[in-house]
């Protein structure tokens, strides 16, 4: 009996280490049971959302056409869903629109941006995601209670009235920032506030995941990277293989990289050799992401991948202007009576800045974003053969939630640095 323990024993163990041996990345990471069931208004808006999303992140990367760009969708919308609480007539329409909301009311899209903040935040106890908003008054400028009850209730924003007169303005905004997004993005207002600046509206977001299945370090390599001009760069290239979801066609190659448990991902889509990325991007839309999400399945492969990290600052004010916002920015028509009734202000969106940072490594990735609006006045197993993805031109990224398939960040990279 002894002896037919011991061989059980032995064959369990034995089999154990077989398994583990020949299967370093499982057919899929542990998922957690879904929180809830999303409402038919819920999947409407973060549909309608990242519609907005492929829109912005078109209409930047066109404007930067020889730079890296790395947008956060979610970011921008946030700080202009509290903003559209303010605004009023057509400049209301042409801000929800703008975002995609149109056929939904008021109250409709503060409820989805409430409940779409609780979900995200508590969807991945792996992977640190956390969301922060804040308005910013300038002392003695009166605004409606109602604008601020209703940002505190849907957005949880934390409202403060300060002296922009004073340096030490700046300080307490900035110093806010920094703190919401674990010190990536350390400034997001200038050092002397404009005086014609009444009100900032911000939204922060922190994210920071390990890999379901991490690159090994000591496979990483110095390798060539090419550039859109043909020309080659060394940077340091990550190795990993095993089961990952995976799309392929004539245009592009697409894997996904799970975070934590498997609720959050990066979809990584590499166009292939000989078609442009920017006029790929110039093409992706909602629906062709979509498509991609839905033609992967799980493969067995091989991926190389590039570390990289990346700052990112952009002025989105005439973006959001090109995309149907015009009349806000406007001090003539834009009618932001829902902060403050007095007409003769002239209240206006001054500025819309985005800033964003993401560093790619073995281990995870850890991005942020910052978005500051500023009010102003005056004027299964695999069946076909082992993919092979070499990541060594330029791609594009996209972190994402499987849950409510929102966009966190989207971004292009032509080159990537450290």
């Amino acid at each position: 009996m002894r002896c037919v323990m011991k061989r059980v024993v032995f064959l369990t163990a034995a089999l154990t280490l077989i398994l583990f041996s020949c299967n370093k990345s499982p057919v899929g990471p542990a998922q957690n049971l879904p929180p809830r069931a999303l409402t038919t208004a819920e999947k409407e808006i973060i549909s309608s959302g990242n519609s907005f999303g492929f829109k912005l992140f078109q209409t930047v990367a066109a404007s930067d056409r020889d730079s890296n760009v790395f947008i956060s969708p979610l970011s921008v919308s946030m700080a202009l869903g509290m903003t559209l609480n303010g605004a009023n007539g057509t400049t209301y329409d042409s801000i929800r629109n703008t975002l995609g909301f149109n056929g939904l009311t008021q109250k409709e899209i503060n409820e989805n941006f409430k409940s779409l903040m609780s979900l995200l935040e508590g969807l991945d106890s792996k992977v640190i995601f956390q969301i922060a908003n804040s308005v910013w008054c300038r002392q003695n400028f009166q605004v409606e209670q109602d604008f601020i009850t209703t940002n505190k209730s849907y957005f949880d924003a934390e409202v403060m009235a300060l002296d922009f007169s004073l340096p030490t303005a700046s300080q307490t905004i900035n110093l806010w920032v920094d703190q919401k997004t674990n010190g990536k993005i350390q400034k997001i207002v200038p050092d002397r506030i404009d005086p014609l600046t009444m009100m900032y509206l911000i939204n922060a977001i922190y994210f920071k995941g390990t890999w379901t299945y991490q690159f090994d370090s000591t496979n990483t390599r110095d390798t060539l990277f090419t550039l859109p001009d043909g020309k080659q760069t060394t940077c340091k290239m990550m190795h990993t293989d095993g089961y990952f979801d995976y799309a392929e066609n004539d245009q592009y190659q697409a894997v996904d990289l799970p975070y934590g448990i498997g609720s959050f991902s990066m979809t990584i889509v590499l166009p292939k050799a000989g078609v442009d990325l920017n006029s790929f991007v110039n093409g992706f839309t909602e629906n062709l992401w979509q498509t991609l999400t839905r033609e992967m399945q799980k493969e067995k492969g091989e991926l190389y991948f590039p570390k990289f990290k990346l700052e990112y600052e952009k002025s989105l004010n005439e973006v959001l202007q090109l995309m149907g916002m015009g009349i806000a920015f406007d001090p003539e028509t834009a009618d932001f009576a829902r902060i403050n009734k007095d007409q003769s202000l002239h209240l206006h969106i001054s500025s819309v800045t985005h800033k964003t940072f993401v560093n790619v490594d073995e281990v995870g990735t850890e991005a942020a974003a910052a978005t500051s609006v500023g009010i102003g006045t005056g004027a299964v197993l695999p069946t076909k053969p082992p993919f092979f993805m070499h990541v060594d031109h330029p791609f594009m990224l996209i972190i994402w939630d499987h849950y409510t398939e929102d966009l966190l960040f989207v971004g292009k990279i032509l080159q990537p640095k450290l």
